[in-house]
């Protein structure tokens, strides 16, 4: 779990973690650099629970946040936290669950329910729904070029699965959205509950709301990046329905790429 500057909801989403169905569980918390109280925080539950292990990142950003704490995991299975989201009581075991039924090769997720109520945009209640409806037809992949198909805080894997997939990579952003791109080129496929397995906290200083890292350019220098890799475009045609703000930003991608394409 990589963290920030989170005093204002560390302890709800730690206590949620306390409160899991199963307990045999390790919290492995990477602070990038906190400058309130999020570390103080951490080191009291860490002098109360030995299962929580608090390190500092050892560069700066999310990802290498990611690595050094995966670096001292020791679990069989792998799964991510955010540090101002909230667990299920049922959410670890509900994806454990999973996976021991399915076994290798796959990828468990479920679905998740945006809050606090007051804050949360269309936009936002579209993508919880969208990603939702995914888990009621187990159809991840149809749709990976899209958005990102399996939220970053709400997945799990074997260990043996993830390592195969190049784990946590260094600098390649959106991390969560380049980690699914990597499971579906290595034929991971998706067991999907149709239960909310987690709250997903929307607040002004989030993130994915304030970091370049997240903005639309980004996504769609992935996307292509994965789609001209993975997929066989040589002899097919590219055309771009729309000539809105996306649709220029995706022709101005191809044109760099000396790629023919038409617009519609």
């Amino acid at each position: 779990m990589p963290v920030k500057n989170e005093e204002a909801y560390i302890e709800e989403c730690i206590d949620s973690i306390l409160s899991q169905s199963i307990n045999n569980w390790e919290l492995l918390v990477c602070d990038d650099h906190s400058t309130d109280s999020t570390k103080d925080i951490l080191m009291d539950y860490c002098k109360k629970y030995s299962q929580i292990k608090y390190y500092k990142n050892q560069g700066s950003g999310i990802i290498p946040a990611l690595i050094t704490a995966y670096n001292s995991s020791s679990g069989e299975f792998i799964t991510r936290m955010d540090g101002d989201d909230v667990m299920p009581t049922n959410k670890l075991e509900s994806l454990k669950k999973l996976l021991k039924i399915n076994g290798k090769g796959y990828v468990s997720t479920g679905k998740v329910k945006y809050f606090p109520v007051e804050l949360i945009a269309d936009g936002f209640y579209t993508y919880q729904n969208w990603l939702n409806n995914l888990c009621n037809h187990n159809k991840h992949w149809d749709d990976v070029y899209k958005e990102c198909v399996i939220p970053s805080p709400c997945w799990m894997m074997h260990k043996s699965d993830f390592e195969a997939c190049g784990g946590f990579v260094d600098s390649v952003y959106p991390e969560d959205y380049d980690l699914v791109f990597r499971l579906y080129q290595n034929k991971i496929k998706v067991a999907a509950s149709r239960a909310v397995l987690h709250l997903w906290r929307d607040h002004p200083l989030r993130t994915s709301r304030n970091s370049a890292h997240y903005q639309t350019q980004t996504f769609f220098e992935l996307k292509l990046s994965y789609l001209f890799k993975i997929e066989n475009l040589k002899e097919k045609e590219i055309v771009i329905w729309g000539a809105g703000k996306k649709g220029k930003i995706l022709s101005s991608h191809l044109r760099a790429r000396k790629k023919p394409h038409r617009k519609h």
